[in-house]
């Protein structure tokens, strides 16, 4: 059995808690949700949340965090002392962004797999310094990227790698929400490295995943501190590729906490989707959609539909990848620094109000 300890205990260290075991009504986990792997510890500097109670946390999906009884489950407040537990196979980072490097390089130096949430960090030297460490220590460092496992961006990345409906022409995303206040570990985007690396990643990387890398960008926005605080990105592709291009951006109004969906044009189909959190419920304003030859038919989609499926099959991969002792490619340490990369570059776009590359 793969055993996973999950370090930081906010709204995604929540998420994949939930994503991994199974909870019953009095808040007891009651097994795993995974095949051949458990969460076996927890990590967190609050007595409250090692307690159980992570009631403070809430984020803009899904519900807000129970009270637990972790009696069978190990606490920690310090990360050393869970690096140093021989028991724990995977950690599983869900700390502030500007936290990552420090602790999965110490995590692979200890002998740990590592499967970090994203973005892999926010500085691109730092992601080149987490890879090599990597090498190093003969670890696996994964990335959780989630988006590809949404069963919508599932089906939309298999279109384009299978060509079911003939070459991508073109292709636009967006991702949007407002200012988190749910959140007091999201309050200063800054130490996100802003809403263009922590939000925006996600449409970066799945545009990497689906079209390559691109030669460059050109972006206008808005920044804050010399952070993107909200962008809309042309990506320039060589004379083969599609036209792309994406909004993403943390300056909705208040009501507006999420959204994010895409339009992507075939040669033979176009294919929709559109979703959010919208005053407090779930709007799905566009299912997902396939419009071709005048009609509009609705795939069935693969995958489960709790709030945090996708998430359980995410660190499902990751699971797996340690029993092979190969990363699964959407878990890609080196498709995540790309994406990075994009992130930086249409800062630099944005400030020099010119096309730059990547």
């Amino acid at each position: 059995m793969v055993r996973i300890g999950i370090v930081g205990i906010g709204f995604m260290g929540w998420t994949h808690f939930a994503a991994s075991t199974k909870i019953n009504e009095a808040g007891k986990p009651t097994g795993s949700k995974l095949k051949g792997a458990a969460v076996t510890a927890i990590c967190a500097r609050s007595p409250e949340k090692l307690s159980g109670d992570w009631t403070s946390i809430q984020g803009n999906f899904g519900p807000a965090g129970p009270k637990l009884d972790l009696s069978k489950i190990s606490a920690y407040d310090n990360v050393k002392e869970m690096l140093a537990d021989p028991d724990i196979d995977l950690i599983d980072i869900c700390l502030p962004n500007d936290q990552h490097e420090a602790v999965a390089i110490a995590a692979l130096q200890a002998g740990k797999h590592v499967l970090v949430e994203k973005p892999i960090a926010v500085d691109p030297k730092a992601a080149d310094r987490m890879l090599t460490a990597a090498a190093k220590s003969g670890k696996l460092l994964m990335v959780g990227q989630v988006l590809p496992f949404f069963p919508e961006f599932q089906f939309a990345a298999e279109c384009v790698a299978n060509g079911k409906y003939g070459k991508l022409l073109a292709a636009h995303m967006r991702r949007v929400i407002s200012p988190p206040k749910w959140s007091a570990e999201m309050s200063d985007f800054r130490k996100l490295g802003g809403w263009g690396i922590d939000l925006h990643i996600h449409d970066n990387h799945f545009i990497r995943l689906t079209c390559g890398l691109p030669t460059q960008v050109f972006s206008r926005g808005l920044l804050q501190d010399g952070f993107v605080n909200h962008v809309h990105t042309q990506y320039v592709f060589d004379d083969a590729g599609p036209s792309v291009s994406a909004v993403s951006g943390g300056i909705a109004a208040a009501g507006l906490d999420f959204a994010h969906g895409y339009e992507l044009f075939f040669e033979k189909a176009t294919v929709m989707y559109s979703a959010g959190t919208i005053g407090g419920a779930w709007c799905v304003d566009r299912p997902l959609s396939v419009i071709a030859g005048g009609k509009v038919t609705s795939p069935k989609l693969k995958g489960g539909t709790e709030w945090c499926s996708a998430f359980t099959t995410e660190i499902q991969t990751a699971v797996d990848s340690v029993k092979t002792g190969v990363a699964a490619p959407l878990l890609s340490g080196e498709l995540a620094r790309d994406a990075l990369k994009i992130c930086h570059a249409e800062a630099k776009s944005i400030a020099s109000g010119k096309a730059v590359k990547v």
